[in-house]
């Protein structure tokens, strides 16, 4: 699943996350400084940044821009060295693109947040004051414009790309198990596995693969900006004051719900499994019936259509449950940032720009620590492809 895409999948995993580290260390005590040793103006990182699409070539980003490009130069070239996997460009260059993206992504979502606070301050206090400019609020939604369109088109590019990253991993996978089809031929299933689950995989575990990264940047990103809002939110309902409020009040109900999920989804990823293979058998003996006559009689696909039924049914009883309590909780998420804020309002401590920004950033930071939630059905669906290829591969080493 992982050699034939990446070189030495154990020790590069493990190499990359070293790397990534190092980096973040580096950047983060003074390592985002160091342009100016290139030509950047002097203190150029501790300028305020423009709510605009001209943050994105100031001197930070600049200086951000040509660090990521060395750092996986060197990354790449050590793995170039190291190993010579035939598919290098696209897992380590291409896993480098797609993290690019997503941090850009990430980023963008930063300056629109940084554009709610002074934009809905506007139209307070047109609104309380008796108007003003209304060529002030065509000049500040282009604003918005701009980065959106910006932030589009990167997505769109992005998407086109993956589709081809994550068919070049199943091009990888299939040319590995194709190498090795005499030891596996025999096995239930064979056939789909290779066609069918190599694509789900790759596909289901770049998905993953992302969200995740996207979610620990979009916490980089946006925690800061979140303990700077906490200033101005220091009571909490029910609890009352607390420092640093917003981001406990984040924390804590993220890590609430990811607990009560994997409780009462815990049996889902092994009824998966269970049923990827009665449906193998099932189909196995319906295409035997095609070429043979005395395959696929009725008393065997009654006895083999049974057992598909009956694990499905198990499923549909135990997704029941955890749909409901997953549904629930998504449900009082959804005013869960407002009644926090409730004391606040009601103090009158804060404007409709500040509103507006901490709703939307305690969002994002909430969605982060909410990873395992939203994506929980799909590691259920990855955890039986796994099983299945993971069976698979043992076949080639016996």
């Amino acid at each position: 699943m992982f050699k034939s895409f990446f070189p030495n999948p154990k020790w590069f995993f493990g190499s990359f996350l070293i790397w990534f580290v190092i980096n973040i260390a580096l950047w983060y005590s003074g390592g985002n400084s160091w342009g100016t040793m290139f030509g950047l103006a002097a203190n150029y990182h501790q300028a305020e940044l423009p709510i605009g699409i001209s943050r994105f070539w100031s001197p930070k980003f600049l200086w951000f821009y040509a660090w990521f490009f060395v750092a996986t130069a060197l990354f790449a070239a050590f793995w170039k060295i190291k190993s010579d996997n035939p598919w290098q460009r696209w897992s380590v260059w291409g896993t480098a693109f797609i993290l690019f993206n997503v941090w850009f992504s990430v980023e963008c979502n930063v300056v629109i947040n940084a554009w709610y606070n002074p934009f809905y301050d506007l139209i307070q206090k047109m609104l309380s004051g008796g108007g003003g400019e209304v060529a002030t609020l065509y000049s500040e939604t282009l604003t918005f414009l701009y980065v959106a369109m910006v932030y589009v088109t990167l997505a769109v590019l992005n998407l086109f790309f993956v589709s081809h990253y994550v068919f070049r991993w199943r091009t990888a996978m299939n040319d590995f198990y194709k190498a090795h089809w005499k030891k596996l031929r025999n096995i239930e299933g064979a056939s789909q596995r290779i066609q069918e689950d190599t694509m789900r995989f790759a596909r289901t575990t770049e998905g993953l693969g992302v969200s995740l990264v996207e979610s620990v940047m979009t916490l980089i990103a946006f925690l800061p900006v979140l303990l700077t809002l906490s200033t101005h939110v220091k009571k909490l309902p029910v609890v009352g004051e607390i420092a640093y409020a917003l981001v406990w009040a984040a924390v804590l109900w993220a890590v609430l719900g990811t607990v009560i999920l994997m409780l009462v989804g815990y049996k889902l990823p092994g009824l998966e499994f269970n049923n990827q293979k009665v449906e193998a058998a099932y189909r196995k003996e319906l295409v035997y019936g095609e070429d043979y006559a005395d395959r696929a009689d009725p008393l065997t696909l009654k006895e083999l259509f049974g057992k598909v039924r009956f694990n499905y049914f198990r499923l549909y009883f135990h997704y029941a449950y955890f749909n409901l309590v997953r549904i629930w909780y998504m449900q009082l998420d959804n005013i869960y940032g407002f009644f926090i804020l409730f004391p606040s309002i009601a103090a009158g401590t804060i404007t409709l720009g500040i509103l507006m920004q901490i709703l939307n950033v305690f969002g994002r930071v909430r969605d982060s620590f909410q990873y395992l939630i939203s994506s929980w059905t799909t590691i259920i669906e990855l955890i039986s492809i796994y099983k299945r290829l993971k069976e698979f591969e043992e076949k080639i080493n016996n």
